[in-house]
């Protein structure tokens, strides 16, 4: 029994620390594996040194953005910090926008 109580802060500890430190860790880290795996072509993003740009080109690990006109970078899919906008939001408000400045 005297064994049980000299461990016992040290599992407590143990305890306190998972669920304040490694929990919320693995609960961001596949926020961030599910975010990177659903980026497509079209999306405005950021990555992680603050460069917002468009992906114009995907593949399994590296991710090409358009960050001004005719400047195109490449990247490592990890990079991608978080997504600004997706691909399908933007291209409807825009061709919205386009077509009633043609009617005018």
């Amino acid at each position: 029994m005297e064994g049980y109580q000299q461990f016992l802060p040290i599992i407590i500890m143990f305890v306190i620390f998972y669920f304040l430190l490694i929990r919320p860790q693995q609960k961001r880290q596949k926020q961030r594996n599910a975010m990177l795996s659903s980026i497509k072509k079209g999306d405005k993003v950021v990555t992680i040194g603050g460069v917002h740009g468009t992906i114009q080109d995907l593949s399994d690990d590296t991710v090409t953005l358009r960050i001004a006109h005719n400047v195109h970078v490449t990247f490592d899919r990890g990079a991608i910090n978080n997504v600004v906008s997706s691909s399908n939001e933007p291209a409807a408000s825009d061709s919205k926008e386009t077509k009633e400045e043609s009617k005018s």
